[in-house]
């Protein structure tokens, strides 16, 4: 049974993920600890798994032309060491003042795109729109971005896509279906440090990251075409009722 439900898990977070542009490692461990499986296994397992998943919906996105790889490559750049630091600080640090600032976060990300959606109904297919007329400091943002989304990846051993996707959306003021694209494709990057510093320690049921990828890689790509083809504006909401759901649970929970 408890195989079933690692399946199912990923059937699960592979949707959500490709719908809302996020690893969803960070929903898969608490399901796995409320199914039965073993704290380190919770948290690790479910940390390679996702990156097939977020690589099929990437796909999706980049072919309907949505992937900004400035943006991408940028990320990647200053997120990689960022989470690496993370990864090693975590023997430093404790977890709980972070995952209080996150369920923050996130809520306030929620709320935001509940309160103030930005419609946009036009321009969203075409290569990198306004691309040209970015401001000389919107490197700056996208650094500090990637850095602070990296950093808080390693210290808690996820992909870093469910604050990624909103960053981007909220401090970029990206598209939002643009700013799901570029979270899925560096969420995928950001998941490999933690995955060998996991898998070094012992810390993967590499049955389990199957089971779990299994589930989640077709429902991922099944997520991410759901995405693309719903309205903007729509789809806006449905994130910010998702994230101030998950801010919630992270408020709570603690």
């Amino acid at each position: 049974m408890l195989h079933l439900g690692a399946f199912l898990v990923g059937i699960l977070i592979g949707f959500l993920g490709g719908l809302f542009g996020k690893g969803g490692s960070a929903v898969a461990t608490p399901l796995l600890g409320l199914i039965g499986f073993p704290g380190f296994i919770a948290v690790a397992a479910p940390l390679p798994a996702t990156v097939p998943g977020t690589l099929i919906a990437s796909l999706a996105y980049w072919r309907s032309r949505l992937l900004d790889w400035q943006i991408v490559w940028w990320s990647i750049g200053v997120g990689v060491p960022a989470t690496i630091l993370g990864s090693y600080l975590t023997k430093y640090t404790g977890a709980r003042p972070l995952l209080i600032l996150t369920g923050i976060l996130v809520l306030g990300f929620g709320i935001s795109f509940l309160l103030a959606p930005k419609e946009r109904k036009s321009g969203e297919n075409t290569a990198n729109p306004g691309k040209e007329d970015r401001p000389s400091y919107w490197r700056v943002r996208l650094s500090l971005v990637a850095a602070g989304v990296g950093l808080i990846s390693g210290l808690l051993a996820n992909s870093g896509g469910f604050l990624l996707a909103p960053s981007y959306a909220r401090i970029l003021q990206l598209p939002v279906k643009r700013a799901f694209a570029c979270s899925l494709a560096v969420s995928a990057v950001l998941a490999l440090p933690g995955t060998v510093v996991h898998a070094y320690l012992g810390h993967i049921s590499w049955t389990v990251t199957g089971l779990i990828a299994l589930g989640s890689v077709p429902f991922s790509y099944l997520g991410a075409k759901v995405a693309i083809r719903t309205q903007a504006a729509r789809l806006e909401r449905w994130y910010g009722l998702a994230l101030t759901a998950l801010g919630l649970y992270f408020l709570i929970r603690l």
